[in-house]
């Protein structure tokens, strides 16, 4: 599963929610009863043609138009699905061209560096998001995200950000359970992700060309600031299980972390450790890592132990509340896939009745911030409280000079 991520894309961030344009009235209800919405995929790497795959086995979506970086991967795509020549686009900034073909739709499926940018270009065309996690590298990436949320309620858009675990009935379950009282007052948690390296085949491309610009872009995930680092870029899945069994953000964070059992290419380090400080004396200590493990128990893993009982989860594996209340949620092993299929199935409803509270807008940011928190407090060596990360005004920004537009 750590094998499977989200990959491609392009272009400079920070771009403000601007001319915002309020959606056609024939676009709420995606144009006629019946009617297919029109998709475009922006980004066409490894996870970009898959999930294309489960938008077109949806059936209520019609592959429109496809944008990436490289061309030869979006005209692999527009091959795979049909999709016409004129409605292929590469380059910079072909995600800006594929907006203004006629597509009602988007899900955006590229670096996250370029999502606060390609989702706000988005929202201002009237068109609906859907958006690959994490929303963003940066706080004024997630800020941007969240007022983009707020643009597309108001402007009747759907705007959904794709975390699997929230979709599964399995964990929606067990945290209805917990926060209903099922094992009482939080004490302490634990939240871990430990995998190997997805990017070993980029090892050595990287190392070889480090000037490279298309080559650093196809390694994103080995550079900081396209990808957040491997605490914003993976390791947000096990945050955001600690933050949905929280729910408030924690009042600060101290970490540590570094490059040492991989290859020193990139800038990415290879491993966190980071103690959240939450209200109530409740701590939770994170752990993750993205190197070889010999052998050793690795997953995407979290536990709460509270008064009355104790939360355990695992991507891809159980969820058991153990203690006074047992329930056994039964295994996950689907999750991958069948996350993203409810997800596909939530933006298609909402867009189609007219639901736009955009509910895992919220959430994910705050998910997100956690993430940088975590990651600032390590870089930094030092304590890092939530307000002074709010008011954070460091942009993350990757070296794009001589890609094309």
């Amino acid at each position: 599963m750590d094998k499977l991520s989200r990959r491609q894309f392009i272009k400079t961030t920070g771009t403000a929610v601007a001319s915002f344009t309020i959606l056609r009235p024939e676009l709420v209800l995606a144009t006629q009863t019946n009617s297919k919405i029109k998709l475009g995929i922006i980004g066409c790497g490894g996870r970009g043609v898959w999930i294309t795959g489960l938008f077109a086995v949806h059936g209520g979506y019609e592959i429109f138009a496809g944008s990436d970086y490289f061309a030869d991967r979006v005209k692999a795509l527009g091959t795979k699905f049909s999709v016409p020549r004129e409605r292929i686009f590469s380059g910079l900034s072909g995600y800006k061209r594929l907006l203004d073909c006629g597509v009602e739709a988007v899900a955006i499926e590229t670096p996250p560096y370029f999502h606060p940018e390609q989702a706000a270009a988005a929202v201002a065309k009237g068109v609906h998001v859907f958006l690959a996690k994490p929303p963003a590298v940066d706080v004024l990436g997630c800020h941007l995200i969240a007022e983009c949320g707020r643009k597309a309620t108001a402007g009747k858009l759907g705007f959904l950000v794709d975390f699997q675990t929230r979709a599964h009935p399995a964990f929606i379950e067990a945290l209805r359970r917990v926060h209903d009282g099922a094992i009482g007052e939080p004490v302490f948690g634990e939240a871990t992700y430990h995998a190997e390296s997805p990017w070993e085949e980029h090892y050595e491309m990287l190392k070889s060309n480090p000037d490279d610009p298309e080559v650093r872009l196809r390694a994103w995930g080995l550079d900081r600031a396209l990808s957040g680092d491997i605490i914003t870029e993976q390791e947000i899945h096990t945050l955001d299980v600690a933050n949905w069994i929280m729910r408030e953000p924690p009042l600060w964070a101290v970490g540590s972390g570094g490059l040492k059992a991989r290859p020193k290419v990139g800038t990415c380090w290879d491993h966190f450790v980071v103690y959240y400080q939450y209200p109530n004396d409740v701590a939770i200590q994170f752990s993750g890592r993205q190197f070889k493990g010999y052998g050793t128990a690795e997953g995407i893993k979290n536990r709460i132990f509270a008064s009355k009982g104790v939360l355990e989860t695992e991507y891809g594996g159980s969820v058991v509340i153990r203690g006074e209340n047992f329930f056994n949620g039964g295994r996950t092993t689907e999750i991958y896939e069948s996350g993203a299929v409810s997800n596909i199935g939530a933006f298609h409803k909402a867009i189609t009745t007219g639901d736009f509270a955009n509910p895992t807008v919220p959430p994910s940011v705050q998910s997100n911030l956690i993430t940088i928190l975590g990651r600032k407090a390590a870089f930094e060596k030092r304590r890092v409280t939530w307000e002074e990360l709010l008011r954070d005004e460091e942009r993350l920004e990757p070296n794009l000079v001589g890609l094309k537009d």
